[in-house]
């Protein structure tokens, strides 16, 4: 999906120009919040309950939230998992590490969802992760995943 200046949505969120445009995002949505459509707050339950069930060490449970061809990016350094079994590999591996996700700030603008939050782990490389996830949400389903770091804390 492109706009008139040619920009994709991948493009646009994978560079520099990407951050700004969440960071006027998140203004945008603290200004809007009143005038959030039902469909906006519904997607921003199913990350904020996704986020919760990130922390259960139950893999099955997580992938419930993705949608049948899903994609996820760990951060910004990695290329996306793509496919359900790529992404359930992925979260397989966070399942048996993350204890908690503490959401900070979330918002939306129609399918799309993003958070500001840090992520606590029992991992003897990875304490904590403090960013910025991005959500692609349709029909009550997370398509795609991609996080953007802003500290993290390692053993």
């Amino acid at each position: 999906m492109s706009d008139e200046s040619g920009q994709n949505r991948r493009g646009l969120l994978t560079g520099a120009a990407g951050i700004g445009a969440l960071a006027m995002l998140a203004g945008a949505g603290r200004a809007e919040a009143a005038a959030m459509s039902e469909t906006e707050k519904a997607n921003i339950k199913v990350v904020n309950d996704f986020c919760a069930a990130c922390g259960t060490h139950d893999a099955d449970k997580i992938m419930t939230f993705f949608s049948p061809e899903p994609a996820y990016r760990q951060t910004e350094l990695v290329a996306p998992a793509v496919g359900r079994q790529a992404v359930a590999e992925k979260i397989a591996g966070l399942a048996k590490v993350a204890t908690k996700f503490e959401v900070h700030d979330t918002w939306a603008r129609g399918p799309m969802v993003i958070n500001e939050r840090t992520d606590y782990f029992d991992s003897p490389r990875l304490k904590q992760w403090h960013g910025v996830g991005v959500f692609l949400v349709k029909d009550g389903k997370i398509v795609e995943w991609y996080d953007y770091t802003i500290d993290r804390v390692t053993a």
